[in-house]
């Protein structure tokens, strides 16, 4: 039996993220699974634990590839730990990578109108000319800023954990762009499959047949 895939957002975006290539990955004859990770951060920190519970829940008792976007790359360790033998694989997509940091400095969040203690929405960190060229329609740019949260500023000191003694099952990266070129390239150096489709980093809602047919060849090339 085949693997399901379990399509996992970035905490700061919603499911919508991954929608419409699950639709693509099930015309395909796979089964998907999107979990959400909204509210994860509704209680005290630590908060990657909720995450973590969220994607074994969706994951149940089967045998799963964990697909992962964004800064939802920084919960594999803790995910596949979870999941145990049952995670069979993991598909980096334009994802920050555990042991290597991810993308947001705090110089730059700093900047940010913090209120409360929460991060705006964040579609709204960056110049609207960008976010426009995200979206492939209006209609899908509402719903997913209709579901996004406000973060924690926080929730950067309670990262899930990576353990330098990590051993992963087999894993794949599929980049779009700059700044993870960067993940590409240590990817390499790991021997992973590794894809670039050139686009911006929600590319999977302007082109979900091309980024659902890369995550597949990514998981052929494990056997």
């Amino acid at each position: 039996m085949e693997p399901s895939l379990v399509l996992i957002h970035s905490p700061f975006l919603g499911p919508v993220t991954w929608q419409s290539t699950a639709r693509v990955l099930e015309r395909s004859g796979r089964r998907v699974h999107v979990p959400s990770l909204l509210g994860v951060a509704a209680g005290a920190p630590p908060y990657w634990p909720a995450g973590v519970d969220a994607i074994a829940r969706s994951a149940g008792a089967e045998p799963v590839i964990l697909v992962l976007h964004s800064n939802a790359g920084l919960f594999a360790p803790a995910a596949v730990d979870a999941l145990g033998d049952r995670a069979r694989g993991l598909v980096f997509v334009d994802a920050a990578l555990p042991g290597a940091g991810h993308h947001t400095t705090p110089e730059f969040l700093n900047r940010l109108p913090i209120s409360d203690g929460l991060l705006p929405p964040w579609t709204s960190w960056w110049d609207e000319a960008e976010v426009a060229e995200a979206f492939p329609d209006p209609d899908v740019r509402d719903q997913l800023e209709a579901e996004q949260p406000r973060m924690p500023l926080a929730y950067y000191d309670h990262l899930p954990p990576a353990p330098d003694d990590w051993d992963p099952p087999p894993c794949g990266l599929l980049w779009f762009g700059a700044p993870y070129d960067k993940g590409a390239a240590e990817a390499n150096e790991r021997g992973w499959p590794t894809e670039h489709l050139p686009g911006n980093h929600l590319h999977m809602l302007a082109d979900p047949d091309a980024v659902a047919a890369a995550v597949l060849r990514i998981a052929d090339n494990w056997g």
